[in-house]
């Protein structure tokens, strides 16, 4: 029993580790056509800045499902479903 509960407290403090972060999937994803803090615009390729307020004012779902489906001229991401989730909260945080 004592093995269980350490391999649970283990398990536990580790899940971070594994966790999606949202600001290196958008530096490494988004940041080519957004720029660093979202403010990047290509009005040829339609693409606008996303660090307003009425992007960073949908949703996480709204954001998750723009990146994950695409959205106008931006296609769908080959992102996994937590890093479009960390995506979506970093954009949030954008200003």
């Amino acid at each position: 029993m004592k093995r269980f509960f350490a391999v649970a407290i283990i398990a536990t403090m580790a899940m971070p580790l594994f966790a999606a972060d949202g600001a290196a999937t958008f530096k490494a994803k988004c940041a080519m056509c957004h720029g660093a803090d979202g403010s990047k615009a290509m009005p040829a390729m339609g693409v606008k800045p996303i660090n307003t307020p009425a992007i960073t004012g949908k949703s996480e779902a709204d954001l998750v499902t723009v990146i994950t489906k695409g959205q106008g001229k931006m296609k769908p991401q080959n992102v996994t479903a937590d890093e479009a989730k960390a995506a979506a909260g970093f954009v949030k945080t954008l200003k």
